[in-house]
């Protein structure tokens, strides 16, 4: 056999997490998005209807800066000081997105899956990783609550 077969095709050789993860992502959001946003009203209710969220601040100004979204008529183009905002909330969207998995992991755990079917979800090699990732995000968010006590 060829050291340069590829991975994908040989059927003896494991698959590589972070490749088949990667092909999962569009059918993932396929998933939930047919399953759990596909009215108007599904996908409204994770945005808070007056408050613009971190995150949503920072895509929003990346999506306007790379072209996929557009100004509405009148709005004043993005400039500087928007980019410099969008920056200086990126560790605040971060913080959120670390506070998320460790709670989407510890209701994963809830349900009975195993570390293997979470290492499988999060494109990690190992039960072990999965379980690794989970405490370091549990120090992590722990010790971003006590600083801002």
């Amino acid at each position: 056999m060829s050291a340069t077969t590829d991975q994908s095709t040989d059927p003896f050789l494991p698959p590589n997490p972070e490749e088949a993860r990667a092909h999962r992502v569009y059918a993932s959001l396929f998933h939930i998005a047919e399953r759990h946003a596909a009215t108007d009203a599904q996908r409204r209710r994770q945005v808070h209807p007056s408050v613009l969220g971190p995150h949503e601040a920072v895509r929003l100004v990346a999506f306007l800066l790379s072209g996929a979204a557009q100004l509405d008529d009148g709005e004043s183009e993005v400039d500087s000081a928007d980019v410099t905002a969008a920056l200086s909330l990126v560790p605040l969207a971060r913080g959120e997105m670390d506070e998320l998995e460790a709670g989407l992991l510890k209701m994963a755990r809830g349900r009975g899956m195993t570390w293997q079917e979470i290492a499988f979800g999060l494109g990690l090699g190992t039960p072990q990783a999965a379980r690794q990732r989970y405490e370091r995000l549990v120090d992590r968010t722990a010790t971003e609550e006590a600083r801002q006590d």
